[in-house]
């Protein structure tokens, strides 16, 4: 599992995509739920190395490269 002392390192996710940790927010909200029911929860953002799109992931699933 990765924290915020992981910023800026490269990371794996549970699919095996490798990537630079950008950010981790505790309390996310997804955008795509109605604004009234909306859960908390964390979420690590992750961009590619190179370049890409930036993708999220659970936290506890993603681990230092």
């Amino acid at each position: 599992m990765i924290d915020r002392n992981d910023i800026g390192h490269r990371v794996e996710d549970a699919y095996g995509r490798i990537g630079i940790l950008r950010d981790i927010d505790p309390t996310w909200e997804d955008p795509s739920h109605p604004p009234y029911d909306r859960p908390r929860h964390p979420i690590a953002f992750i961009s590619p190395e190179h370049s890409g799109r930036e993708w999220h992931a659970d936290p506890t699933t993603v681990t230092r490269a």
